[in-house]
């Protein structure tokens, strides 16, 4: 028997008694707790912190967001943290899916914007709801078919003769004939994956709508096999303009086939494993959303690596990658996202900013002056009831200055981008939501 468990970001999740509906603390199984221990040490041998252990009893999450499932059918769902008033579940659900999309670049299929307000699902049941849709699209465009070789023994002649196989007979077959000949069907590489990936969801879906038209999609594609060598046949998957109507549904079926996981659970157990590192999926949603409102003419650079901190001999040191790069004829800017809840009424306390993340920034303004102009530094952070407006500048000296911003994920928009003169178009600067 499934259980599911709710929480959010840095939650604690303990085999004790714990209070119901507390997405901050939750229950679950001495089996779940000793898997997730388990799999926790793997990360960390790996570089990584999924969780932290705190006794015997106690777990404490880390900033890892999505959806695992244990051998024992604890199935995990941890959502970002960044509501606190309302329905934190659904609210948290909808941007997570926003944000996913983004850093994948997902076209999600939806029916109508009715459809998108009403569908609170888990993440998991989101993604192959999106794949079954995209499916379903394809199979009524028309999959498509290719020539496939066969070579066979036929008593008469179909296509054309292997003479070498044919001299080979052995007597008394000699009124066999060994012929090859093309067949016309559905069985290539890319229709194959899409086979696989539908077998599992229909195999895991408790959603009675996915469960439904998955299995309507297994009867229409019942001819073609689930594919045997899913890293093979991607490599296979072509890309010509006779194959673009599969380009939508491929990052789906990726998804689905754990192909393009931020995070792969390993191991030899293949449950449910949609794990994303928060700090990353805000990063690339800043990205894209700043890069959908820049100016004309300004260039973005996203995960540049031009400069290092220092050199050692003839070659350089500690390389210096910012998150990006903003570039005029007659400016630069360069931005830092942080995952991090900064607080603009504990100004005693510098705002809870990190002292680390400063030297970082100043070490940039320093390798990454674009001539002899000093850059202008910015640390972008999630907007928040603490943190809705900049807060005031940071002098280094000599000119170089840093800005504190709020991020808003539910508008989009960088808020004060003014204040460094962010070259953004009019409608995207200081947007705050009322």
């Amino acid at each position: 028997m499934s259980t599911n468990v709710i929480v959010r970001e840095y939650a604690r999740l303990t085999t004790a008694p714990v209070p119901p509906d507390n997405l901050d603390c939750a229950h679950i199984s001495e089996t779940a707790f000793d898997w997730l221990c388990d799999l926790s040490a793997s990360f960390n041998r790996a570089g990584a912190t999924l969780l932290q252990v705190e006794g015997r009893q106690s777990l404490k999450w880390d900033s890892y967001v999505g959806v695992i499932e244990t051998p024992c059918g604890t199935r995990l769902e941890i959502l970002p943290k960044h509501f606190e008033q309302g329905d934190c579940v659904v609210k948290s659900r909808t941007l997570l899916r926003k944000l996913i999309q983004a850093a994948l670049f997902l076209k999600p299929r939806q029916v109508s914007v009715t459809a998108l307000e009403l569908f609170d699902a888990p993440l998991t049941e989101w993604v192959m709801g999106q794949y079954l849709n995209e499916l379903d699209a394809l199979v009524k465009r028309g999959i498509r078919f290719d020539y496939t070789r066969v070579e066979e023994e036929r008593p008469f002649l179909r296509g054309q003769l292997n003479v070498v196989a044919q001299l080979r007979q052995p007597p008394g077959r000699q009124h066999q004939f060994q012929v090859r000949h093309d067949v016309y069907l559905p069985d290539r590489a890319e229709n194959r994956l899409l086979k696989l990936a539908l077998e599992q969801v229909a195999k895991v879906t408790q959603l009675p709508a996915n469960w439904r038209l998955a299995n309507e999609l297994r009867a229409l594609l019942a001819e073609i096999p689930a594919s045997r060598r899913v890293a093979q046949d991607f490599r296979l998957w072509s890309r010509d303009r006779l194959m673009a109507h599969y380009g939508a549904i491929r990052p789906w079926c990726e998804l689905v086939l754990n192909q393009q996981m931020p995070v792969a659970v390993q191991g030899t157990w293949q449950g449910v494993s949609l794990l994303f590192p928060m700090e990353r999926l805000f990063e690339n949603y800043v990205q894209q959303s700043l890069g959908k409102q820049l100016r004309p003419g300004v260039e973005l650079t996203a995960q540049t690596s031009q400069a290092d901190l220092c050199l050692h001999g003839d070659r350089g040191v500690f390389r210096l990658k910012p998150d990006l790069l903003i570039d005029t004829a007659e400016q630069r800017w360069v931005l830092d996202t942080k995952w991090k809840r900064i607080d603009q009424r504990n100004a005693e306390h510098n705002y809870n900013l990190r002292q680390s993340d400063f030297y970082q920034l100043f070490a940039y303004g320093h390798k990454y002056r674009n001539g002899g102009n000093v850059p202008r530094l910015v640390l972008i952070y999630p907007y928040w009831a603490g943190l809705q407006r900049a807060l005031p500048v940071f002098d280094y000296g000599e000119g170089l200055q840093l800005w504190a911003l709020p991020f808003d994920l539910e508008a989009g928009c960088l808020v004060d981008a003014e204040v460094a003169s962010v070259p953004l178009v009019g409608r995207a600067l200081g947007a705050v939501r009322g």
